[in-house]
């Protein structure tokens, strides 16, 4: 497999080296730094190029250094790294977003010396607050995203329904006027192969719960955990959800939504639905509202190994790409957002993208555990079990907790 991986980021490692050579450098002078990362940006020969101009940018002000991106496929990324960690023979720069960090901060050399207080005081609060642990910044945030409530405008006119929901009660009233007309209210995703981040933990965390307690134990079964998944089941048997997403995954062109009979979602990106519905219909609102409003967001980050054995220059090449002026076209190639306060505004001309980044004080970025992901992979199959009838909110929340605790600390 690594050969192959390797053969994907031939591309960048080709203008790397023309660019280390251009310096008049020798071999023997020559440091490399090597990044590991991921399809952070759907046009591999797009992501590509913006690596090798990023790092041509680079080596204008520090010739002599090497710098090899290495972009590895989704799919079993955390098998891989922790191989290589355990090998040492692991990059020295390495994508990571908030829900790994805790399970790797043993192995992570802080970004504080790197960034500097400025840049570190610089970031979003909620930016600040996934990246770090005690007084340690695990990563040099490189990017933001925010999943707010969407709604199809085209579909609200088909349903006859004149007022966007803010609340999950305004969801609640809303439901029957689209099933009236053979429509749905919600296209929920609850295949188990898909991130609860995107389907029902920002519901758990409007209620006011939380996945994990502050002793890093489950707490979704919590009576706001109850409640979320009460809410959820409530609309699934008033076929006010979306039948196919409850059993697989689907395609973003292939669901009720982008045909018109979905009334909302926080499921799928804003900025995916633009051109399937056309701007004019993708209508973007605050996270919906229980006892608080919240969405889920990512932050990638770039974190230094402490095995690296080029740390200087490797935190300084980080603390370049990162930069938020380095940064604007990596992220506007990718629709996503700046981590850090005070910076112009990335998508003036596009009104859905302007309006997502309005959200970004909503956001929260995941929950930090060690067991994060193996948790998920416990509690999406009761989520569904639940959707489908099989079992009630409370037993499937309290199976899934049971099944969880083998696997904290």
């Amino acid at each position: 497999m690594r050969k192959l991986l390797r053969a994907v980021a031939l591309g960048v490692t080709a203008l790397i080296v023309l660019t280390g050579c251009a310096g008049g450098v020798t071999g023997s002078q020559e440091r490399t730094v090597t990044v590991w990362t991921y399809p952070a940006i759907s046009d591999d020969a797009r992501h590509r190029e913006l690596w090798a101009n990023l790092i041509s940018r680079f080596n204008e002000t520090n010739p002599g250094v090497r710098v090899d991106v290495e972009i590895f496929p989704w799919a079993k990324r955390d098998e891989a790294l922790q191989t290589a960690i355990t090998s040492d023979t692991g990059p020295d720069l390495v994508y990571l977003v908030p829900d790994q960090l805790s399970s790797y901060e043993a192995a992570i050399e802080p970004m504080n010396a790197y960034l500097g207080q400025e840049r570190a005081s610089s970031l979003l609060p909620n930016v600040a607050q996934a990246v770090t642990a005690g007084d340690s910044l695990l990563g040099a945030p490189l990017l933001t995203s925010s999943n707010p409530l969407v709604c199809n405008a085209a579909a609200f006119r088909a349903a006859g329904v004149v007022t966007y929901p803010s609340t999950w009660e305004d969801v609640t009233e809303m439901a029957p006027l689209f099933t009236e007309k053979g429509m749905y209210a919600l296209t929920y995703s609850a295949d188990p192969g898909q991130t609860l981040n995107m389907s029902f933990y920002p519901l758990l965390w409007q209620a006011g719960g939380s996945v994990f307690d502050a002793d890093e134990q489950v707490a979704f079964n919590s009576p706001q955990g109850i409640r979320a998944l009460e809410f959820l089941t409530g609309l699934a048997r008033g076929n006010a959800l979306e039948p196919d997403s409850l059993t697989t995954a689907v395609n973003t062109e292939q669901t009720e939504f982008a045909a018109g009979r979905s009334g909302c979602t926080w499921s799928i990106p804003a900025v995916d639905l633009v051109p399937v519905l056309g701007e004019e219909n993708v209508v973007v609102l605050p996270p919906l509202r229980d006892e608080r409003s919240v969405a889920y967001g990512t932050v990638g980050s770039l974190s230094l190994l402490k095995s690296s054995r080029n740390k200087e220059v490797a935190g300084r090449f980080a603390a370049f790409v990162t930069d938020p002026v380095n940064s604007v076209d990596y992220l506007r190639a990718g629709g996503y957002f700046s981590p850090t306060s005070g910076t112009a505004p990335l998508y003036a001309g596009r009104p859905v993208q302007s309006r997502v980044e309005q959200t970004l004080p909503n956001v929260r970025f995941g929950e930090p555990n060690h067991a994060a992901r193996q948790v998920m992979g416990v509690l999406s199959p009761e989520i569904q079990a639940a959707l489908l009838g099989q079992k009630s909110p409370q037993q499937a929340l309290t199976d899934a907790a049971e099944a969880a605790k083998p696997l904290l600390r």
